[in-house]
């Protein structure tokens, strides 16, 4: 049996983000996330799962990693993504711990 990976990437509400949780819950796009290599690695695109997070709102999402889109390269040289999601559906909201990055895979 293949383990499906899961994308989360977080959302916080703060005025600094690139794009609030309600934002991406309604267009389905995460904007500019720092995915490291080896991690992307483990995704499968399309087809992983991914959990969009607030943890300051205590909200959660969960849709299918339609695409990573390249964007620009960060000012530590790693590559910033944006994450289109398809079926992307509210539910009961539980923590999941992501690097400074607001990213994990698991």
């Amino acid at each position: 049996m293949v383990k499906v990976t899961t994308l989360v990437i977080h959302a916080p509400q703060y005025k600094h983000a690139k794009k609030s949780f309600s934002v991406v819950l309604t267009d389905g796009i995460g904007v500019g996330y720092i995915i490291y290599e080896n991690d992307k690695n483990k995704l499968q695109v399309p087809g992983s799962t991914v959990v969009l997070l607030s943890n300051d709102l205590e909200r959660r999402a969960e849709g299918v990693l339609d695409k990573l889109c390249p964007t620009v390269v960060a000012k530590n040289g790693q590559q910033r993504y944006d994450v289109d999601i398809k079926n992307l559906k509210e539910v009961k909201y539980k923590w999941e711990e992501t690097n400074l990055c607001g990213v994990a895979v698991i």
